[in-house]
């Protein structure tokens, strides 16, 4: 079986749409929630992106 709940593969999607893009309130409007709801269901996805945002920023500037 690929998933006990179909909540699974929506829960799967949310936490890659997270961890790919970072984007809190775009993901929130995909899903259809608050950012609210995001930050407490998927906080544990959010762990750990400060170094990846830092990159992105250094990268940025970088290209200037």
């Amino acid at each position: 079986m690929l998933v006990e709940r179909p909540y699974d593969l929506r829960h799967a999607c949310l936490s890659m749409w997270l961890l790919v893009t970072g984007d809190l309130p775009l993901v929130a409007q995909w899903a259809g929630n608050s950012v609210a709801v995001l930050q407490e269901v998927y906080a544990q996805v959010l762990d750990g992106q400060d170094a990846q945002a830092r990159k992105k920023i250094t990268a940025a500037f970088d290209a200037r």
